[in-house]
């Protein structure tokens, strides 16, 4: 089931989200709802905050490559336990802040632990736009958003013009 992805401005965007005790059917329900949001949004990642539930939950596939495999994740707990020196910067965008872009650097290569859907501790090195995605869905269940990396000025410009957004929606399902 599609569900509703939150826009920034919105206070649980910016809430730290609470470590998932264990696995439900609701909470393996929820990480397939997500994946089919992300993909009908269309996107490469989301995190549960973003769909209003404030659980340490993110879905990702960034298999970009036309005909190749999709390659859906969904992490429960996830954690970086160790990020390399070297950097990359991506032009990032996020589906809580629709039709903005801004380039962000961050480590080019990260390690990362979760839970999976079955209950079975993962681990996996992620370089590329795989390192980029994780990093950015891991931001958002502590809280932060990619419009956090940028200058105060761009920031509050890019705030401006989802609050419009937000009022112009409102108007139109009035």
């Amino acid at each position: 089931m599609k569900r509703n992805i939150l826009i920034h401005p919105d206070p649980r965007l910016k809430k730290v989200c609470a470590p998932v005790p264990d696995l439900s059917d609701d909470l393996r329900r929820l990480a397939d709802d997500m994946l089919e949001t992300m993909y009908d949004a269309p996107g490469i990642g989301l995190a549960a905050p973003q769909v209003g539930v404030l659980s340490r939950l993110i879905v990702l596939d960034c298999v970009k490559e036309e005909g190749a495999a999709p390659r859906p994740l969904a992490m429960f707990n996830p954690e970086i336990l160790a990020a390399s020196d070297e950097t990359s910067t991506y032009e990032e965008g996020c589906l809580s802040i629709p039709d903005q872009y801004a380039e962000v650097t961050r480590p080019a290569e990260v390690e990362v632990e979760w839970i999976d859907r079955d209950g079975n501790p993962q681990r996996e090195v992620f370089t590329g736009l795989w390192a980029t995605c994780v990093q950015h869905e891991i931001d958002h269940l502590d809280g932060k958003l990619f419009i956090d990396y940028l200058k105060p000025l761009r920031r509050q410009m890019i705030t401006r013009k989802m609050v419009k957004l937000k009022r112009e929606r409102a108007r139109a399902s009035a």
